[in-house]
């Protein structure tokens, strides 16, 4: 899930994006050589659409997986960040440690085989982006609250619950484990509209790579 500065954060989302982008400096300064900024699948590749599997095991691939998804979400100011957006199955996404109501310092949440078990206390409308619709932005309603059961990356069960910003990154990056997009939920009008930006946006990558 994609972050940017607007007047409906808080300033704790309004700081994150300025936070990550402090700590992704601080880690390529401490580890030049051992950060692995991996490319971002965009909207309309069918590869966001595959079925994901779950992890049988938290092995040295996996780690390292999350590691590298964990630099790739700090280097793009990102919520939160899901294993299929970087073209792998495995079910597992992240969380920034401050949007999940962390300090400055609280590494990413990782959530492994993830399940919703609950949302609820109504519905909110919020602005959404992603990492796979670049500097795309739209409204989206969501339940107010969800809490998750996952694996973490000593492979014992943990659960995490909340609202606002925290649960709706929670059923953003879920969403993006079962093929569902932000795109999927808004109507027909900004259907087309995030069609034709996500269509700019490719031709324009073309023509930056011919030129």
């Amino acid at each position: 899930m994609a972050l940017r500065g607007s007047p409906w954060q808080t300033p704790v989302e309004s700081a994150t994006l300025a936070d990550n982008s402090l700590r992704w400096m601080a880690r390529r300064a401490e580890f030049p050589h051992a950060m692995a900024i991996l490319d971002i699948v965009t909207y309309p590749d069918p590869r966001l659409r595959e079925a994901t599997f779950d992890v049988k095991e938290v092995d040295d691939n996996i780690r390292e997986l999350v590691r590298d998804l964990r630099d790739t979400m700090y280097s793009l100011n990102a919520a939160g960040i899901a294993a299929i957006q970087v073209g792998r199955l495995e079910r597992i996404f992240l969380i920034d440690g401050k949007v999940a109501g962390g300090d400055d310092d609280s590494p990413p949440l990782v959530f492994i085989n993830p399940e919703v078990v609950e949302t609820g206390k109504g519905t909110v409308v919020g602005e959404e982006g992603c990492l796979s619709f670049p500097n795309v932005f739209v409204d989206v309603k969501r339940p107010r609250y969800a809490k998750v059961r996952a694996m973490n990356l000593e492979g014992q069960m943990f659960e995490a619950e909340g609202d606002e910003l925290f649960g709706r990154a929670l059923q953003h990056e879920h969403d993006h484990l079962t093929g569902k997009l932000m795109i999927d939920l808004v109507g027909m009008v900004k259907k087309e509209v995030i069609k034709r930006k996500m269509k700019r946006y490719h031709n324009e990558q073309k023509r930056e790579a011919a030129s």
